[in-house]
């Protein structure tokens, strides 16, 4: 159950690398891009991922300091293919979407550009806790957008943050120590020019 949240911290930090072309700014193509988790259960691992989620990025090739992403996710929006677990992740619990119905991402800067690589570092805010995070970025490239006017960019990004950071699931007792504390994030992104 732990493995939701930290799965919408990684798709936050993809969205603001994802362009290799000239200045331009994107929005998130929610139809073709995904924000998903891992995280240990006992022995085995489950996934899921975030179905609704929004935000946009801006990229200059040459110029990663001019990179920038905001996203928002959300968090009633969890999606582990278990309604019973994906219900319970909603509750006080873990996520307590009535009290907080959004996770944020906003970056910060970026590091370490290695040709098509990056390190993209950003302040997430899930469950009311905000915490920087940094995310290995891969960004796959601008082209034309074969299904109408402007350009396409893609990227994808991973990452790793603690369920306990912020304040996410049991800290003690028997179900603390069935569910890991580390969540694995994949994040894949396309934009569309605005």
């Amino acid at each position: 159950m732990h493995l939701s949240r930290k799965v919408v911290i990684v798709g936050f930090g993809i969205l603001s690398l994802g362009r290799v072309g000239r200045a331009a700014d994107f929005n998130i193509d929610p139809y073709h891009s995904s924000v998903s988790f891992r995280i240990k259960h006992v022995i085995g691992k489950v996934a899921g991922r975030f179905d609704k989620f929004s935000g946009d990025f801006s990229f200059e090739a040459g110029k990663p300091q001019s990179w920038a992403a905001v996203a928002t996710i959300d968090a009633a929006s969890i999606n582990t293919n278990i309604e019973k677990r994906d219900n319970h992740l909603r509750t006080p619990d873990f996520f307590d979407i009535q009290k907080f119905p959004t996770l944020a991402f906003k970056s910060t800067s970026i590091s370490d550009v290695q040709g098509d690589r990056a390190k993209l570092h950003g302040d997430l805010t899930m469950h009311g806790v905000t915490k920087p995070v940094v995310l290995d970025l891969e960004i796959a490239g601008e082209v034309k957008d074969p299904m109408g006017k402007g350009t396409r960019a893609g990227a994808t990004a991973t990452g790793h943050v603690s369920r306990l950071d912020f304040g996410i699931g049991p800290s003690s007792g028997p179900l603390a120590g069935a569910i890991g504390t580390d969540v694995e994030m994949t994040i894949e992104i396309e934009g569309v020019s605005k």
